[in-house]
């Protein structure tokens, strides 16, 4: 049986609502993995330290899908709640066709100037030409990139969470299968992880698009349009805390990468980039969770059922702390198993990286309640408290503490400054929260 944005949700109908949303992100952040195991594998590491010096701008460009999606998505949500779905279609249809052609612009301007910016961010010698035709390769794919994001968000408007998934699924297949053959089978190097990467873009951005284009049994369709440059905007304004946070991660990174390169070396940046592919598997359990539910939030929102959003509230917060517990544990027990898979053929590298992943993934015990907090005013079209929880997470604690930190600690610093950004992050998140909690009903 279908759920619907408008069922009263109990814990079962809310796990049934969320899973296929918690699947696709962890899914999506699965074949992101296994792109840097074939390349730190079957290639080497300089490869794969130049893919990971690389990953943040091109990160940087597919944010216009997270914003796009998630603050275009609240608001579609709220309309349908309002009962205005024929103007909750056309915005749709206006924000896929806007993001398209921005796409292309991002993807023209990103190829021409790659070159610049890779040297902007301190590239060495031996790792330019392979951060050129890494970026490069995956900036044609990029309104795909966009897409792809974008869709995972509205497939949950929509009502059709499972569908998300099987996409996604089909797309994270395309680049595993890729990765094995392109890497794996026909050893075409960082050009194969390249191409596998762009391919299940591709898969993941124009099925979807050619769902909501057809005839279609969804409460989404695409079709004509009158552009709302006041909707465009709200919609951009919702979702500027995804694309802040992103481009925040992004840059972080990229200071992250300057300092262990400073402190460390080569070694470092493949260290940090093992721990990030493996947080991006953790960290989506709690951005599933939370995007999956949003829609839900938003359609209450607008229907102003206030009943519903304190039980919606009540329930997540639960959720969210059993799942808190989860991910401490398995970044503990997994560290060095997951150290191993990806830099096991070099012993001082697994040694740094096992440290690296116990000490950061200690910020599993706060990161939870900071995006699932950004995720609620996101949803409750309040885009400025959102977007300055996630400013000041990664734009302010994490820039501040790995400047600082190694100072005082070395190389530890730099690590247990993941953790430190992510703990002063929720303690906002919580007062904002308390403080709003009359305004918003939940």
């Amino acid at each position: 049986m279908q759920i619907r944005l408008s069922d009263h949700f109990d814990f079962k109908k809310l796990i049934r609502f969320t899973l296929p949303s918690v699947s696709m992100m962890i899914f999506t952040s699965v074949y992101g993995v296994v792109d840097g195991y074939f390349v730190s594998n079957f290639v080497g590491d300089t490869e794969f330290a130049a893919v990971n010096f690389i990953m943040p701008f091109l990160m940087i460009l597919g944010a216009i899908g997270f914003m796009f999606g998630t603050g275009g998505s609240a608001l579609v949500s709220k309309l349908f709640g309002e009962k205005k779905d024929e103007k909750a279609n056309s915005v749709f249809s206006m924000i896929i066709f806007s993001s398209i052609i921005l796409a292309l612009i991002l993807s023209v301007v990103g190829i021409i100037f790659l070159g610049d910016i890779a040297l902007f961010l301190g590239a060495n010698e031996k790792m330019f030409d392979i951060c050129l035709l890494y970026g490069r390769i995956n900036l044609v794919a990029l309104p795909f990139f966009i897409l792809q994001y974008e869709f995972q968000a509205f497939m949950i408007t929509a009502e059709k969470p499972t569908f998300g998934f099987i996409v996604t699924l089909s797309s994270g297949l395309a680049n595993i299968i890729g990765d094995f053959l392109f890497v794996g089978v026909f050893g075409w190097g960082v050009t194969g992880a390249a191409l596998a990467t762009a391919l299940s873009q591709f898969v993941g951005g124009i099925i979807p698009l050619i769902y909501f284009v057809l005839p279609n049994k969804s409460i989404l369709r695409f079709g004509k349009f009158k552009f709302d440059f006041p909707a465009l905007f709200k919609s951009c304004y919702n979702g500027i805390s995804e694309f802040i946070s992103n481009i925040s991660m992004s840059i972080v990174s990229m200071l992250f990468n300057y300092q262990l390169m400073k402190y460390i070396g080569q070694n470092g940046v493949s260290a940090y980039g093992t721990f990030m592919y493996i947080s991006f598997i953790f960290v989506s359990v709690f951005v599933g969770y939370s995007t999956g539910i949003a829609p839900v939030f938003s359609y209450n929102y607008g229907a102003k059922n206030g009943d519903e959003l304190k039980n919606l509230f009540k329930k997540s917060i639960s959720v969210i702390a059993a799942l808190t517990v989860l991910m401490v544990v398995s970044g503990q027990l997994l560290s060095a198993p997951l150290s191993k898979l990806y830099v096991g053929y070099n012993e001082e590298l697994f040694s740094l990286t096992k440290r690296a992943i116990s000490i950061s993934s200690l910020c599993f015990i706060f990161s939870g309640v900071g995006i699932f907090g950004s995720s609620l005013f996101t949803a409750m079209n309040n885009g400025t408290i959102s977007a300055l929880i996630s400013f000041l997470r990664t734009g302010v604690f994490q820039s501040l503490s790995v400047i600082i930190l190694p100072l005082l600690l070395g190389v530890d610093g730099i690590w247990i400054s993941i953790v430190l950004a992510d703990m002063l992050a929720a303690v906002i998140t919580v007062i904002f929260i308390i403080s709003n909690k009359k305004k918003y009903e939940y």
